[in-house]
């Protein structure tokens, strides 16, 4: 069935986020600052080692890098529409509206929550090639794998900052279930290039979002997200 690999991520953070919440009331405010302190570190790993894994290349006895000026590019390109557009303040008008009509109000860290988890579980190259694979195939293996962890990452998450993150589940539903959708109709419509780039500027925004939980920062990475759109157009004309 076609499309069942985001039925199966919504399913997994839905029962992760639920089950954060249950158990996050058990646990100390200084133990939750220390666990979301430990999620960032986590998050920035996993995204440095998707970075370097893209980024260099052992040749012989020798390690090159690759693609700098193409990140660079595709951070500062994307960085400055996105703030021209404030893609951030949209994003947070709709955490406050959920906010209002889960009656969160007081829940001083809903939108935070929200948008953080929204952009850990929708950036990547796990959700644009498991959407992809799902919808010409019915091949969801690589939505199944993610779900696994997304599923881990929200109750970790809900337990530590709250409800906000349960609601992740909608732009899922809508970003990956969207792509599944294109791609039974279009096909594989992104080439190697394009997944190759996508997926190593695509680690860069996740390691921002590990620098806000880790370090309290407040990048604005849903402002970087036509980032990674720039570096699929870079790597689709590249020759």
């Amino acid at each position: 069935m076609k499309g069942l690999g985001t039925l199966i991520n919504v399913g997994t953070v839905l029962v992760g986020g639920i089950l954060g919440l249950l158990f996050g009331k058990k646990i100390k405010d200084r133990m939750k600052e220390t666990v979301t302190c430990v999620v960032g570190v986590a998050v920035m790993m996993m995204a440095t080692g998707g970075v370097i894994e893209k980024m260099m290349t052992v040749n012989g006895n020798a390690i090159t890098s690759s693609g700098t000026l193409m990140m660079i590019c595709s951070l500062a390109i994307g960085t400055f529409i996105g703030e021209i557009v404030n893609i951030d303040r949209w994003i947070n008008i709709f955490g406050e509206w959920l906010k209002k009509k889960s009656k969160s109000q007081g829940d001083s860290q809903f939108v935070e929550s929200f948008v953080m988890a929204s952009c850990t579980f929708c950036i990547g190259a796990m959700t644009i090639v498991g959407a992809i694979e799902d919808g010409i195939s019915g091949n969801y293996s690589i939505l199944l794998a993610k779900s696994v962890l997304d599923g881990i990452m929200c109750c970790i998450m809900a337990s530590t900052t709250g409800k906000g993150c349960v609601f992740s589940i909608i732009p899922i539903a809508l970003i990956q279930g969207g792509i599944t959708v294109i791609a039974m109709f279009a096909g594989s419509f992104m080439s190697e290039a394009a997944l190759y780039n996508l997926s190593y500027v695509g680690n860069v925004l996740i390691f921002c979002v590990g620098l806000n939980l880790t370090f309290d920062k407040k990048i604005r990475v849903a402002n970087m997200l036509p980032a990674i759109i720039a570096a699929a157009i870079w790597g689709a004309v590249a020759k």
